[in-house]
C-alpha cells in the first residue's frame, strides 16, 4: 500500500509538507524526530490528511496534484481548520 499524506507543523501552522510513503506510521514518526532533514526545523507535525493507493504510480500522480496551486487553494479553504 502507498500513502500520500499532508502534515502540518504544530508550531508554525502555515507550514505544510506533502509526500508519499509505503509506511505512513513510521514516516510520521521520522518527521517528528531528527531523521527528516527538511521537516526537523518545523516539528512537531500533525497528520491532517492521507489517502491510500495500491498502485505506486497513482500515488505519485496524486502527490504531484496535491502540490498544485489549485489543490493548495482547496486545502486552505476547505480542508484546514485554522
Amino acid at each position: 500500500m502507498y500513502y500520500v499524506y499532508i502534515i502540518r507543523s504544530l508550531e508554525k501552522k502555515d507550514e505544510f509538507y506533502t509526500w508519499f510513503s509505503e509506511n505512513l506510521k513510521d514516516r510520521i514518526e521520522e518527521h517528528n524526530s531528527w531523521k527528516s532533514k527538511y521537516t526537523q526545523k518545523y516539528k512537531p507535525w500533525e497528520l491532517i490528511f492521507y489517502s491510500a493507493f495500491q498502485d505506486k504510480k497513482q500515488a505519485l500522480d496524486f502527490e504531484k496534484y496535491l502540490k498544485t496551486s489549485s489543490w493548495i487553494a482547496f486545502r486552505n479553504k476547505r480542508l484546514i481548520q485554522k
